[in-house]
């Protein structure tokens, strides 16, 4: 009995000796674990940041090619700002200054001289004008398709003419007015209000095409 209890003191001894001298060498080798594990990353540390810079070329030289690319864009643009402009363009009623008088022929009317601004060459390419006194209907002058030319070039001291007729009947009808609209088309958004030089009794106006030569724009009824 006590030779079995000396042998199992024994193989627990020996096991304690075991573990201690283990627990020491572990202790012992993790530092210079430590320090290789460390030298073996310094490599992978140093390849990614060589790798990195080897990116930033790259991504550098396309940010450049974006800028050139903006560049030409932006020399486009300033070479369209650049062209002269107002030439080869429909002439809009704001592109014109106008100017009226009454005449006396055929039982008084009133002519109308349109002439381009300074700066503008543009092209009355609807040949009758648009007039109306007021805002009604009955107002609205009716062409009478004398004289024009298709298309008139105003630029310069160049003028066109054009003649209205405010009233065509014999009647006492009418409506009073001091002011007409002029347009180069119907939809023109910028219409011309003109003063008249007296008051004009209005009653089926009409007004002749657009013409260079004012003895064409005297309006009359065939």
């Amino acid at each position: 009995m006590r030779s079995r209890l000396a042998a199992r003191s024994a193989r627990l001894v020996l096991a304690a000796a075991a573990v201690t001298a283990l627990a020491a060498t572990t202790t012992a080798c993790d530092p210079d674990d430590v320090a290789d594990a460390g030298i073996s990353a310094a490599p992978s540390a140093v390849a990614s940041a060589g790798s990195g810079g080897s990116d930033s070329p790259s991504t550098s030289g396309s940010s450049t090619g974006d800028s050139n690319s903006s560049g030409s864009t932006d020399k486009a643009v300033d070479s369209g700002d650049g062209k002269k402009g107002g030439y080869g363009q429909a002439c809009g009623t704001n592109d014109l200054d106008f100017t009226i008088t009454s005449e006396s022929q055929a039982g008084g009317y009133y002519l109308v001289t349109a002439k381009a601004k300074s700066g503008i060459t543009c092209y009355l390419e609807i040949n009758t004008p648009s007039v109306s006194f007021g805002s009604g209907a009955d107002g609205v002058a009716s062409p009478v398709g004398q004289g024009g030319e298709d298309p008139i070039k105003l630029t310069g001291s160049t003028v066109a003419y054009t003649g209205i007729s405010p009233k065509t009947t014999n009647s006492n009808a009418g409506k009073e007015f001091e002011n007409v609209i002029i347009a180069t088309t119907d939809d023109d958004p910028n219409p011309a209000e003109l003063k008249l030089p007296d008051t004009a009794n209005v009653d089926k106006p009409i007004v002749t095409n657009w013409a260079t030569n004012r003895a064409e724009a005297v309006p009359v009824i065939v």
